[in-house]
């Protein structure tokens, strides 16, 4: 700044983050068609949402025309929320974060977040089996933090206006409705086992996207929220560790967990990033390093165990002692075995000894962090498979309160785990494992 020029003030952009009681109330829903509808409107619109989700995220993408990051105070840390919601302010015209869970489950929580950043609050309640009730839930909702900037609520699921009418007249005195939306088959994301399905997969998406947006048009929700004050905040400066270095990375319906600041780190520090299709049939290109994310490996393992040719390219890469990076799905692509959930077993790579078996319930979930050689990085697990392999860990990750979390695995240069690990969480760990 020039000696004698006023200071810079805040940025401002009108901000608002839509939260529920529980997980299965709208939220997703929600705040894509939010951010369909102003979208649809010309604004430059940017979606965050809370938590190591990578499912929500790509229908938000979708829905908003950007690429959407996460918020999440243990995973992502403070000041990494503070300099990417400083950016999503410098640009956009519209910010909207999608919560976690209900709004004070976890810590830190969503509510946690909202706080920190004066985010207003609009809470989604599904009120399909209320009435009265849905004012004592929003009470609860908006009173149960003091200081939390709560805005008002949205009813979801209404059987109709008379039900509407109940519950609007059941809301404390000065608290704001949203409006009411009601129950729409045809608009209503599909899900599986994981959560919802990868945007991609979603062949009628644009379609339900704008149902949706059509049914928030007519409640109060439509218009432009207040703008909310952002503290400057510049972005990191990485050092160009991995500058010349040609990283290939898996991406399809098996390979579809990645988060978008892991690929911007890695630009960011020099890398040059190549994509492939294994399910395709692509052949893995020529590179440095690989990168094999997670995803659904269990849904396509008769696809993936008939790549002979890519499992033998795997195996030259390794032998070659060349760096390769598996997360969960990846990981369980690069065991002699694949067990899916039929019970069939399928060939994979034959990395690593041992099979990867789909279990009926979830096996593991949370944010966890491990000290590798390399450095630190914490990271995200969520998964329905176990393995089985006589392999003894390189490192065991922990959980925040201190449980012993995921394995690592390390042979050679393959570094194999049930964690997703957020690369801006250690930058320079993150790069020492492509190195």
């Amino acid at each position: 700044m020039t000696p004698g020029t006023p200071e810079a003030g805040p940025l401002r952009c009108p901000a608002l983050f839509i939260a529920a009681p529980a997980s299965g109330q709208g939220k997703t829903t929600v705040t894509a068609a939010l951010a369909r509808l102003h979208a649809r409107q010309g604004r430059r619109v940017r979606v965050f949402k809370c938590g190591p989700d990578f499912l929500d995220p790509q229908i938000h993408a979708a829905a908003s025309g950007a690429p959407v990051y996460n918020l999440d105070l243990g995973m992502c840390g403070e000041a990494d929320a503070a300099w990417r919601l400083a950016a999503a302010a410098r640009e956009a015209e519209l910010i909207l974060v999608e919560g976690v869970m209900g709004l004070y489950d976890g810590r830190p929580s969503g509510a946690d977040i909202a706080c920190r950043f004066g985010l207003p609050v609009l809470a989604v309640v599904d009120a399909r089996a209320m009435a009265q009730t849905f004012g004592a839930v929003a009470h609860g909702l908006a009173t149960f933090r003091p200081g939390l900037p709560f805005s008002g609520v949205l009813a979801n699921q209404v059987a109709g206006e008379r039900h509407a009418e109940l519950l609007r007249a059941a809301l404390p005195a000065g608290m704001r409705w949203y409006g009411a939306l009601g129950r729409d088959l045809d608009a209503a994301l599909p899900e599986r086992h994981l959560g919802l399905l990868q945007a991609a997969e979603i062949a009628d998406l644009t379609v339900r996207l704008d149902r949706l947006a059509d049914a928030l048009a007519a409640t109060g929700a439509a218009a432009l929220p207040p703008a909310v004050s952002f503290a400057e905040a510049p972005p990191p400066l990485p050092p160009p560790m991995l500058a010349g270095r040609r990283i290939a990375i898996a991406r399809d319906a098996a390979h579809g967990f990645i988060y978008p600041a892991n690929l911007n780190l890695l630009q960011a520090m020099g890398a040059q990033l190549c994509f492939f299709s294994p399910l395709a049939g692509e052949a893995l290109p020529a590179c440095d390093a690989l990168w094999l994310p997670g995803g659904y490996p269990e849904l396509h393992a008769a696809a993936l165990s008939a790549r002979q040719d890519y499992h033998a390219a795997l195996q030259a890469h390794v032998a070659a002692g060349k760096p390769l990076l598996a997360e969960c799905g990846g990981m369980m692509g690069l065991f002699d075995q694949l067990v899916d959930k039929a019970g069939a077993r399928h060939a994979m790579a034959g990395l690593l000894p041992g099979a990867a078996l789909m279990q009926p319930r979830l096996t593991a979930l949370g944010t966890q962090a491990v000290d590798l050689p390399e450095g630190e990085l914490r990271g995200h697990t969520f998964h329905y498979s176990r393995s089985e392999t006589p392999l003894a860990p390189l490192a065991q990750a922990r959980t925040p309160d201190g449980r012993v979390g995921e394995a690592v695995y390390r042979r050679g240069r393959l570094t194999a785990s049930y964690l997703h690990f957020y690369f801006p969480s250690g930058p320079a760990a993150a790069a020492r494992l492509f190195l």
